[in-house]
């Protein structure tokens, strides 16, 4: 049986090169990409969970790492020889705290802001390549035009590959990733394709956004933002930094050790259908109900004919909407 890539994806960058297993490219690794794969700030990556605190209930076991190789290898497809568009990519999500998009606006953190921090503190390591640490974050802002900067409504390169790679780890796709690519471009940033293509992606991303509003999702991402909550008000100044800055495994590890929230997080890991989820006006919200608000949902959809469909599109049309605000319950306090 013949084989289309290595018998390893290895994300060290030492081969030279990079296989990603979702898209089926092969991505030759340059000089400052490999340099970048060996620093903590991108290394880091690969110990937190794309899905955030869903991941310890769910299927969805990818990491932030893989999905930023997978911008750029995208990215690498579309421009490859946009040396400045490559590096955005993989640094596109060093700002990300543990557990992903669980702890955003937690503690006034913003992982955009992070981020271009971050991405900074790397700049004497771009320089030694001849690279402008400004000209990357002007690409991952979009004020320079590039394969990564597209329209508002309309879906990218990066929001591309966390679509299909959350798909693919629940069995959602309606094609083979790499044949869903082979019928795809990008223009001015914009993911673009045919009709049937466009409905496939379309119905992906309505799959997405019922994730996001589903029972398990908002649970675990609730619960893990009220144990945070406690943890800080708790723990000494200056302790949000050192939290900011972990690994998933290194904020387990402190919410497991810290008496305010050791229980908790005991609780969540050993059994997340213990809680459920309840209209805020349900007399079950006032029996140990944790109230919270989910603000938004990504339903960027991709051109057609060089144009955004028509929003909201049809296939969006049973989402709620949002601001939602809803409340997480023990299921003993809700009855069943």
């Amino acid at each position: 049986m013949s084989r289309t890539g290595p018998p390893m994806a290895d994300t060290t960058g030492n081969a030279g090169s990079y296989w990603d297993p979702l898209w089926r490219i092969d991505v030759r690794l340059t000089v400052v990409e490999r340099a970048l794969l060996r620093s903590w700030p991108v290394r880091r990556l690969a110990f937190v969970a794309h899905a955030g605190a869903s991941a310890v209930a769910s299927t969805q076991s990818t990491s932030r790492l893989e999905h930023s190789l997978g911008v750029l290898a995208l990215t690498a497809r579309f421009a490859p020889d946009d040396e400045v568009a490559r590096v955005a990519a993989l640094l596109h999500d060093v700002g990300h705290l543990p557990l992903s998009h669980t702890l955003e606006e937690l503690a006034g953190w913003d992982h955009h802001e992070l981020g271009a921090q971050r991405t900074r503190l790397l700049a004497p390591l771009l320089a030694e390549h001849g690279i402008d640490v400004q000209d990357v974050l002007d690409v991952g802002s979009g004020t320079r035009a590039s394969v990564l900067s597209g329209a508002p409504g309309a879906l990218g390169v990066d929001h591309l590959d966390g679509l299909v790679r959350s798909a693919s780890a629940h069995g959602r796709t309606r094609a083979a990733p790499p044949a869903t690519l082979a019928r795809l471009e990008v223009v001015d940033g914009c993911v673009s394709c045919d009709v049937a293509t466009a409905d496939d992606l379309v119905a992906m991303v309505a799959d997405e956004a019922r994730l996001h509003c589903s029972e398990l999702n908002l649970v675990t991402t609730t619960v893990v933002r009220r144990l945070v909550t406690l943890l800080l008000e708790d723990a000494p100044a200056g302790t949000g930094a050192d939290v900011a800055a972990m690994t998933d495994d290194e904020l387990w590890a402190l919410l497991l050790a810290s008496p305010s929230t050791a229980e908790g997080a005991r609780a969540l890991r050993r059994d997340p259908g213990a809680w459920r989820v309840v209209d805020v006006d349900d007399p079950a919200s006032t029996h140990g109900g944790v109230v919270s608000t989910l603000r938004r949902l990504y339903l960027d959809v991709p051109l057609v004919d060089g144009t955004i469909p028509r929003q909201p599109h049809p296939a969006h049309a049973d989402l709620p909407a949002v601001p939602w605000t809803y409340a997480v319950v023990p299921r003993r306090a809700a009855g069943s």
